[in-house]
Order: structure tokens, then C-alpha cells, then sequence
């Protein structure tokens, strides 16, 4: 059985567009394997992923022997966002843009997801990533248009990270110009819908 997991990051929960691309392919894809388990994990509106502070990285390099009831739960946390990628064989990511990066809440999954030792380890050649033999899908939807310019700092961010724990398959949808005027707004999400499509076929 086919498992897929579905990373939504929009602030705006299933009503923004970045989730609502990803939904239209996940129901596509549900379609064309009914039988897939569906897991969907909501980093920015419904259960938001804490960011990153002091306390909570002190409780990944803690001894496992030497933490604190608060840094076990921390580690745990981290542990069950981590074994949902494990499962999974689909990744689908909703990423919208805000202000030219990544929503701060997907930079805190990324850094609960990345340990070393769980999700990439050390070598004398560099890091190996652990997650591999994966197929992502990135819908990225914008206000403006910037695919293939030098203000797109998602694109290469993203597959650099999901790169360095182990994802090299990874395919990028985007839906750009959606904050121009009603007019590019349709073409730009009519052009995500196509690629859905095919994608889908």
C-alpha cells in the first residue's frame, strides 16, 4: 500500500492556494489509488510546528540517559514528525511564498526534522541523507512572478533540504502572478491546475 503524506504550510489553512493545489492533486491521486494511505500534516495553521529555540535543540543533543521529562517530550515530537516521513512514499508540499521565503513554520519543521543521526548522518565524504527513495510534489504558489529569476529562494532552498536528508526526486508545481490582477490570478492557478493534471494522468 501506496502511503502519502500531505505537508501543508499556508497560514491560511485549506483556504489558501498552496493547500488548495495540493488538495486538487491529492484527490487525484486518491482517485487513481484508492486504496493509499492519506496522512496530512497542517506545520503552519492547525497544529503550527514550534520554532526552534535554545531549549528545544538542547533536548536533541542531550544524552538520551540525561534528559528532562520536557526535553523526552521534545525528542518525541520531533520522533513523530519524523516517522511520518519515514512512512511515507508521496510527499506532497503546499508552500506558499511570504515576503521572498519559506513560511517560518515549515523552517521550524525543517529544523525539527533534521538530526543528525535520525535523518542524515556525518560521513568523511559529507552528510548522507536517510530519507531516501522518495517522490515529492511542491505546489508553490505567489503573488508574483518569480520562477527561474534570482528572488525565487524557495526552489533551490528547498531542494537543497529535502536533498540533504535524502530526497533527490523532487518535482516543483507552481502557480505564480496570483496577486497581479484577476486576470493573471486565473491564468497563473489555470497553469497549476494543467500540470495537476498531467501529473495526475
Amino acid at each position: 500500500m501506496t502511503t502519502l503524506l500531505q505537508i501543508n504550510a499556508s497560514i491560511n489553512d485549506d483556504n489558501g492556494q498552496s493547500s488548495q493545489l495540493a488538495n486538487q492533486f491529492v484527490a487525484a491521486f486518491r482517485a487513481r489509488s484508492p486504496d493509499a494511505n492519506i496522512m496530512v500534516r497542517n506545520v503552519a495553521a492547525a497544529d503550527p510546528v514550534p520554532h526552534l529555540n535554545a531549549e528545544r535543540f538542547g533536548a536533541f543533543v542531550t544524552k538520551p540517559e540525561e534528559r528532562s521529562a520536557a526535553q523526552h517530550a521534545v525528542v518525541a515530537y520531533s520522533d513523530a514528525l519524523i516517522h511520518e516521513l519515514k512512512k511515507a512514499d508521496v510527499i506532497v508540499l503546499g508552500l506558499p511564498m511570504y515576503n521572498f521565503g519559506v513560511p517560518s513554520q515549515l523552517k521550524a519543521y525543517f529544523d525539527h526534522v533534521a538530526r543528525a543521526g535520525v535523518t542524515f548522518t556525518y560521513t568523511d565524504k559529507g552528510p548522507v541523507g536517510q530519507l531516501t527513495g522518495k517522490k515529492v510534489y511542491v505546489f508553490a504558489a505567489r503573488g508574483g512572478l518569480y520562477a527561474g529569476t534570482p528572488m525565487d529562494t524557495q526552489t533551490t532552498y528547498v531542494r537543497d533540504f529535502l536533498r540533504f536528508i535524502g530526497m533527490t526526486d523532487v518535482e516543483f508545481v507552481y502557480a505564480e502572478g496570483l496577486a497581479i490582477s484577476p486576470q493573471s490570478k486565473e491564468a497563473g492557478l489555470a497553469k497549476a491546475v494543467a500540470e495537476i493534471a498531467r501529473l495526475a494522468a
